[in-house]
């Protein structure tokens, strides 16, 4: 039974109240020897929250669900999902909302945990998490919170003292998150499939309030949230691109209305580019490859403008066309996001007419991946290149003389360096030495996670002694593949 303390912190339960019918009341498993391992004391303070608090066994216990204030409403949210095209009733199978927490500035946001045991939602699952993948999404996340690409943030990974049964037995861990909210397409998915239309619609006003509230002044305020959605979710893609993000895990129930990356699985940043890049150990066919992710994302778009069509109008036929035609809007959103990014990464002024930015673009990239070339390190040594030092761009490309003829193209364009450093990141979290931290902290070391961290919050600033974290994986790192952790 979780202790009910009286703590420093009021959890707010709306997504309970307003859908009782898609929330399951539940506790998480007991944590028998609880350690923290770490905690994002920046975070904290932005919701409001003390981290020395934190660091007690009463915030410990609130980080684990195992002590929460009084009139805390923890609840197991109901969604379904096409996983790899599949569909299937889901659910928070090891996940738990603790509630809601409205920071010092006004935003509401979720307290959520994983791997805080089984729910009634957990199916064959054990419920359960290990040390390794919750501090990955750890680093990953913050990594991406620190690029500028809205994601869900990590405040805190607690061991369990248990040990969780995956290929071996390894350490356990509960991983607090915070969201904007934790709405999916995948939860308009099961609310469509009830086939009960209150829901729906009382689903559909849920997000509205909580996400887009301009969108109740609208005349259609359903097409409008449609609208927003697919806006939102081009942009994000769009990021992921920009910065060589492999997400490797788009099922619809990892797609949030509020345009957050979600769930970081079998996720990695791309090192050498190559559209057809999968990292995932499940994604056989590359369903959610690099290359894939835009098509994957009007696909799963497309999967909520269906579950919308009863309220954008009642004339079935009506209600499709509005919704094509939203979806229709989706490639030229994700192209122009896609292109003012790439635009700002070549340090392209908007005197620069599109045609040849994408020219410019698209040429870079196949010189790219015909001559196996580092994507984020070949970016960021751009700025020196246009600074007049082109020799460390050179020297990535077997065949310097064809790139040296693009770079001549480029630079009659007078790149702005100092803005191309801006956006052009020296640190992400490079595989190897992700694996590395992980491997690290699972021996009870968390120093390399620690200093990668460092690197990575801090992204487009260059300094010294973090060679390292700067530079591709090592030819013997060998070919790369990531697990989602259950």
């Amino acid at each position: 039974m979780t202790a009910v303390l009286t703590l420093p912190i009021t959890l707010e339960s709306t997504f309970a109240a307003n859908l009782p019918d898609m929330a399951v009341a539940w506790h998480a498993g007991k944590v028998s020897d609880p350690t923290l391992i770490i905690l994002n004391e920046k975070l904290a303070v932005d919701l409001g929250l003390d981290p020395a608090f934190l660091r007690t066994s009463g915030g410990i216990g609130l980080l684990t669900g195992n002590g929460l204030p009084e009139n805390a409403n923890p609840v197991a949210q109901a969604y379904a999902g096409h996983q790899f095209g599949n569909f299937t009733r889901l659910g928070d199978g090891r996940a738990l909302l603790l509630g809601e927490i409205v920071d010092p500035s006004g935003q509401r946001r979720d307290l959520h945990l994983k791997g805080s045991g089984r729910t009634p939602f957990a199916r064959g699952g054990d419920g359960l998490a290990a040390v390794g993948p919750m501090l990955r999404e750890y680093i990953v996340s913050e990594a991406m919170h620190a690029l500028g690409i809205p994601t869900t943030r990590s405040l805190a990974v607690v061991g369990t003292g248990g040990m969780v049964r995956r290929e071996e037995m390894l350490p356990g861990a509960v991983l607090a998150r915070v969201a904007s909210s934790h709405l999916r397409v995948g939860s308009f998915q099961y609310a469509r499939a009830t086939g009960d239309a209150d829901l729906l619609r009382r689903l559909a006003d849920h997000a509205i309030n909580r996400h887009y509230p301009e969108a109740t002044r609208s005349p259609n305020r359903y097409l409008d949230l449609l609208d927003r959605v697919i806006a939102a979710q081009a942009s994000l893609v769009a990021g992921w691109m920009l910065v060589g993000f492999v997400h490797g895990v788009m099922n619809t129930d990892n797609m949030t209305i509020s345009g957050e990356t979600i769930d970081y699985g079998p996720c990695a940043f791309m090192d050498t580019f190559d559209p057809a890049t999968v990292y995932s150990s499940i994604d056989a066919m590359g369903r959610y490859s690099y290359g894939n992710q835009p098509v994957i994302a009007q696909w799963n778009l497309a999967r909520f403008a269906e579950t919308l069509l009863p309220l954008l109008a009642e004339d079935l036929d009506e209600a499709v066309a509005l919704a094509e035609n939203s979806l229709g809007r989706f490639p030229a959103l994700y192209s122009g996001a896609w292109l003012a990014g790439m635009r700002a990464k070549l340090g392209l002024t908007d005197d620069v007419d599109d045609d040849a930015v994408t020219a410019l673009a698209d040429t870079l990239l196949t010189l790219l991946q015909e001559q196996q070339v580092d994507y984020t390190s070949l970016f960021r040594s751009l700025g020196a290149a246009a600074r007049g030092d082109a020799e460390t761009a050179r020297a990535f490309f077997g065949e310097p003389d064809r790139f040296d003829a693009w770079l001549a193209k480029w630079l009659a364009h007078s790149p702005d360096a100092d803005a191309m450093d801006g956006v052009n990141p020296v640190y992400i979290p490079r595989n190897h030495l992700v694996e590395e931290a992980l491997a690290s902290a699972v021996e009870g070391d968390v120093g390399p996670m620690e200093r990668l961290l460092a690197a990575v919050s801090d992204p487009f600033t260059e300094r010294p002694g973090l060679e390292r974290y700067a530079v591709a994986a090592p030819p013997t790192f060998g070919c790369y593949r990531t697990f989602c952790g259950t």
